[in-house]
């Protein structure tokens, strides 16, 4: 893979801040690692995993990036809300992609504990956000290569 050429998005949540700090070092680690240079990656913060949509289609619709990582990270709490959060964040992720033919790639953790988010945000392809980024670099150069019609 070569990032080569190409611009990424990368929207990042600030809630749980220690696991989405980690998924984003992933994630540039991988775009770093495939040849992206500073000035390719345009990355933003949004309050919470429910946000990230929004965030996702205003990059996605500037025509600056050729693909969009989201990165977030929602864990199980005691009331619904956590099935809320990570289905909103999910269905609208998917949504932005599809309206806009942008990939965006999905970097959101949704665990039980603590401990299964640190867990998927390790070192290398350990990384959830590393994963992410490899899934954008790959969609990204896909479309480049076949443009729609």
């Amino acid at each position: 893979m070569d990032a080569g050429g190409l611009r990424f998005g990368i929207v990042v949540s600030r809630f749980n801040e220690a696991i989405t700090r980690r998924l984003y070092a992933g994630a540039l680690e991988a775009l770093t690692k495939y040849g992206a240079e500073a000035g390719q990656v345009e990355a933003v913060q949004v309050p919470g995993a429910f946000e990230l949509p929004v965030a996702a289609l205003h990059l996605a619709r500037s025509g600056t990036v050729h693909a969009v990582i989201a990165l977030g990270a929602v864990i199980r709490g005691e009331t619904p809300h956590f099935q809320f959060v990570a289905e909103g964040a999910t269905v609208g992720l998917t949504q932005v992609a599809l309206q806009t033919g942008v990939p965006v790639a999905f970097g959101v953790l949704t665990c039980d504990t603590l401990a299964q988010a640190e867990a998927r945000t390790g070192a290398g392809a350990a990384n959830k956000g590393y994963e992410a980024a490899c899934a954008a670099l790959e969609m990204a150069r896909l479309l480049r290569a076949r443009p729609a019609r």
